[in-house]
């Protein structure tokens, strides 16, 4: 068997989706290994159903598996935080933990990222694109006119910054500034850090059991809001250019 390519951690924030957490972590494992040394760690955001009890017992078939709990709801954004922290591979992969995220979709993400100029990779994120979305005719057309407003007032150059399949080096979250529905935004803050996006199609499938825990309403409310203040920080975006004294010569 030939090395690993590379380590990957896959962080899937959860709440409230007991029912879809074993089959999507099989289809994990299924996607990256023998490829790819990898972790996967869910965090669970406060769950009220049977998720917390699932994750335990996953945990004993599935040697990879890393888990974590926010005692009180925090967000999906604070959930990815803190599985990024707790994560030890340099290049992080993210996914929906309702299924609807294909973990096949990885391995094409991270080809990507290494076909790039390797002078760019510490500030390259790989950004999923649902061209082919399996949702409600609302929730389509709720998104593309959300993706229609934030890609004109921000100027990311992405057309779908809500898909939850991404891929970017562990350094480079760290980086970026942290706050409530964040990850809405990740394209634009790569880009304020001096970073490169690009978007990638992917597959998008129906989702699995359960329902989505955010409505078009609450994800409009809140939205522009977070799209004035990520206007903000976009506009006093600096990233100085660095010389060491005495490094020539």
């Amino acid at each position: 068997m030939s090395e690993p390519d590379s380590f990957i951690a896959v962080i899937v924030p959860v709440k409230n989706e007991a029912p879809n957490i074993v089959p999507l972590i099989e289809e994990i494992v299924a996607a990256l290994s023998p490829r790819f040394a990898f972790e996967i760690i869910y965090v669970d955001d406060g769950s009220d159903d049977q998720t917390p009890q699932t994750l335990a017992q996953a945990k004993a078939s599935f040697p990879a598996l890393r888990t974590y709990r926010h005692r009180v709801s925090c967000g999906q954004s604070h959930a990815i935080a803190t599985g990024i922290k707790h994560a030890t591979a340099p290049l992080i992969a993210t996914l929906d933990g309702d299924g609807q995220n294909d973990p096949a979709d990885i391995p094409a993400l991270y080809d990507q990222w290494v076909k790039s100029d390797p002078a760019q990779r510490s500030k390259l994120m790989i950004a999923g694109w649902r061209a082919k979305r399996k949702d409600t005719c609302s929730k389509r057309l709720a998104s593309r006119l959300a993706n229609g407003i934030r890609a004109k007032a921000l100027g990311d150059h992405t057309p779908d910054t809500g898909c939850g399949t991404k891929l970017f080096p562990r350094e480079l979250f760290l980086e970026l500034p942290r706050f409530d529905h964040m990850h809405r935004f990740l394209p634009a803050l790569v880009l304020r850090a001096g970073g490169t996006v690009l978007s990638v199609p992917v597959n998008h499938r129906p989702r699995r059991e359960g329902h989505s825990n955010y409505s078009n309403l609450a994800r409009a409310l809140v939205g522009l809001p977070d799209l004035l203040g990520v206007m903000w920080l976009m506009r006093r975006a600096k990233n100085p250019q660095i010389d060491t004294p005495g490094a020539e010569g």
